[in-house]
This record gives C-alpha cells, sequence and structure tokens, in this order.
C-alpha cells in the first residue's frame, strides 16, 4: 500500500555510473594527452580509482561503483547512536553491482514502479567528485562533460520518456563551451542541468555579467538549475588554510574538515552570490533547485542575507540594487531538499512548502532506505503542502501533468 494518496515525483535519486561514462564518447586525443577522467585498476584488484591523466581524484579512495554505502546508512548509524571507530562510512559497504536498479534505466523504472513514484530527477554518483579536477584544465572540462553528457542521454536519457530525468552537467569555467553545450542538450529535450556550487575559477561570481550570455539561455528555456553536493574545492582552497590535508579522501575528512569543507559554505555563498549579485533581477524566470545540502544553513544564511543588506547604500550593489529584501528573491527562484533529520518543520513555516522538495537521495548511503520512506521523516503536513513538497513543486520544473496518477488502495 502506498504511504502517499498520490505518486511521489523525487527531486533526488542517483545512479551509478560505468567505468566508462566519460570516455566511450571522448575523442581519443584527450586521453592520450592524459586529461580524460578514467576509472583505472590495477592488476589484480576489484576497485578502481578515478583518476585524471596521472592525477588521482583523492575525494574518493575508491570509484563509488566499486565501494559504496547501504541506502539508508547513515541514518541507521544514528539510530543506534552514532558510534563506531571508522565512522559511519564503514557501516555495512556494498559495490553498486548490489544494487542493480542503480546501474541500469529498466530495472530502475520496475524500482519506482513498486515504489508508486512516478518520476525522478536523475543526478550523478562520480562525476559530482571529478569535476572539481577538471575545472584546472577548461578544455578538457569540456570535451569530458560533453562526453560524459552524451553518455548520460544514451543510458538514462533526459525525461523523454516522463519518468527519470537525467540533469546534464554543466560548468562556467569554460563559457563559451557552457553555451553551446547548453544549446546542445537543450535541443536533445533535457529539463535540468547541473552546476557545481562554489566561485568560477576561483575568483569570479556565477552571477557575474560576464556569464549573461548563459544564463540568458537558462532564462528562455525555462529550465531548471540544479545544485547538487558535491566536490566543491573547498578543502583545497579553504581547508588548507587551517593546516588541513586536501589531498584525504571524503570518508576520512577530519570533523574540521566535514564542518567547514562539506557544503554549507559552498551552496550558502552561491546562492547569496546569486541573490546579492543580481542573477534574477536581469533573469526572473530562472528556477534553482538546491540537493541533497540539507536545510540546517538555510535561515542563518537569509538572516546574515538580509541583514547585510539593510546595512548596505543603493550604490554598494556589485550588480545592481536588488530592490527588495533578499529572502523574498530566495523564495521565488530557490527551492530546497532537506535531509530527513533536518527540522523540516521549522523550514516550511519560515518559507512555505512552495520553496522545499522531496528528495530521497536513493540510492546514496546519506538517504532513506526506499524513496517512499521520506514521508516517515516529514512533519505534520496540510495535505496542500504534502503534496507541493512530494509531487508538485518537483512535477512543474519537469513539465509534468498534474493532477496525479491515482494509487490503487
Amino acid at each position: 500500500m502506498s504511504k502517499l494518496p498520490f505518486k511521489m515525483i523525487d527531486a533526488d535519486q542517483h545512479f551509478y555510473e560505468t567505468d566508462d561514462c566519460f570516455t566511450r564518447h571522448l575523442p581519443r586525443k584527450w586521453i592520450d594527452e592524459g586529461r580524460a577522467i578514467q576509472v583505472v585498476r590495477r592488476e589484480g584488484e576489484a576497485t578502481g580509482r578515478v583518476m585524471f591523466g596521472d592525477r588521482k581524484v583523492t575525494y574518493y579512495g575508491a570509484a563509488p561503483t566499486h565501494s559504496t554505502g547501504q541506502p539508508g546508512a547513515m541514518l541507521e548509524y544514528y539510530k543506534s547512536g552514532g558510534h563506531g571507530s571508522k565512522g559511519w562510512f564503514a557501516q555495512g559497504m556494498i559495490t553498486a553491482d548490489d544494487l542493480p536498479e542503480s546501474r541500469n534505466r529498466n530495472t530502475r523504472l520496475k524500482y519506482l514502479d513498486e515504489d508508486n513514484i512516478e518520476a525522478a530527477i536523475m543526478l550523478p554518483s562520480l562525476e559530482i567528485g571529478a569535476e572539481w579536477l577538471l575545472s584546472s584544465d577548461p578544455e578538457a572540462l569540456g570535451a569530458n562533460l560533453t562526453s560524459y553528457n552524451m553518455w548520460l542521454e544514451e543510458d538514462w536519457g533526459f525525461g523523454a520518456d516522463g519518468r527519470l530525468f537525467a540533469a546534464p552537467c554543466l560548468a562556467l569555467e569554460n563559457p563559451e563551451w557552457a553555451c553551446h553545450e547548453l544549446d546542445r542538450v537543450l535541443e536533445r529535450g533535457a529539463r535540468l542541468i547541473h552546476l557545481r556550487a562554489g566561485p568560477v575559477r576561483g575568483n569570479l561570481s556565477p552571477a557575474d555579467p560576464r556569464f549573461d550570455p548563459f544564463w540568458s539561455r537558462v532564462n528562455e528555456a525555462g529550465v531548471t538549475v540544479c545544485y547538487h553536493l558535491a566536490n566543491t574545492g573547498e578543502a583545497e582552497y579553504y581547508g588548507a588554510l587551517w593546516g588541513e590535508s586536501h589531498t584525504r579522501p571524503l570518508h576520512r575528512w577530519t570533523p574540521f574538515m566535514r564542518a567547514t569543507c562539506f557544503g554549507d559554505r559552498a551552496i550558502g555563498d552561491t546562492l547569496m552570490a546569486l541573490i546579492t549579485h543580481n542573477l534574477f533581477g536581469r533573469f526572473p524566470n530562472i528556477q534553482v533547485f538546491v540537493l541533497e545540502y540539507g536545510s540546517e544553513w538555510v535561515l542563518p544564511m537569509i538572516r546574515k542575507m538580509d541583514r547585510a543588506a539593510r546595512m548596505s547604500g543603493k550604490e554598494d550593489w556589485a550588480f545592481g540594487n536588488i530592490g527588495e529584501r533578499p529572502r523574498e528573491v530566495f523564495k521565488r527562484h530557490i527551492k530546497v531538499s532537506p535531509f530527513p533529520e533536518d527540522d523540516i518543520d521549522g523550514l516550511v513555516k519560515a518559507l512555505g512548502a512552495t520553496c522545499v522538495l522531496g528528495g530521497s537521495d536513493w540510492p546514496h548511503p546519506e538517504g532513506v532506505h526506499l524513496p517512499s520512506d521520506l514521508v516517515d521523516h516529514l512533519p505534520e503536513l496540510t495535505d496542500e503542502e504534502l503534496r507541493l513538497i512530494m509531487r508538485d513543486n518537483t512535477g512543474r520544473a519537469l513539465g509534468l501533468v498534474t493532477p496525479a496518477p491515482a494509487v490503487a488502495a
């Protein structure tokens, strides 16, 4: 029996990539020049390492396809009291092949049917850890992401079936390529795109007007921009300032690194840049989804941004005065998917259900055991609020028809 009186539309699901996801469509020259993301196995090893040429992508100890946690592992770790000498990530490691639904499109569709899920946004596992290293070589970044997006459409699709909506990956470090690739994936039917949070090239706001040709296309197309938790380089450009090693794999980060370099800083600063640098004033149709960053940072960030705006004169804004409280811009343009353990009730009361997304993060270990289990972590909501969070907010971005299909009792 369904936990909901309608079919869920999940804002955050994942696939585990094949080893050739970056190279299947990549011209040979990039591999020969050592400018390709590859999964490399040493002789006799079952697990592979993610490499950019001869440089290891240290964000991963092993390729996530070959070693990952079980769905819902983090919540189970919390329930057990959060004790363990090796941390939560060591609680029952598996390979992606243990979850065939994470590897194959048709198997995934059957899984969604069994869990009464109509559709899902599909996001990377390997790519989100490797892209930061690529950003040091903008030409290679463009070539690798174009190849990756071709693999993505081939294996998972951009939503032509109305079920699985994969988000092609773009980056502003190479703006001419970004415009060209955006045009290409839009022509192929993409309804979403994914961008990595953080400054562009380490010294530019993504809302800098020099990137307006890209944002103008996004605005005109009505495509939703997704920012998903990823390796945003904070370990390298911030953690290292405090004597922390930026080469430790994620599962071995110190408490200081987890608190300062894993999420809140990059996404909070990115959203503040988009708002206070007046991106939405120039391009009022742009909508942003924030996925797997949780929500505990959202309200403090909004209060801080509102306070800073009140302290600033009309001429103090970098790219034009936005003319209203930043929180009002946030509420019109940004939607956030909270973690199951977050104060979802407080988020809904402060911003309204129209700003909240239901994202299961399945099959990643930080999410829930089954996608539909997410409803068990929601506070008491009105029928309208429940429907907005678990279906309509995401469904509208995907162009799906409402009302929802009825679910058999």
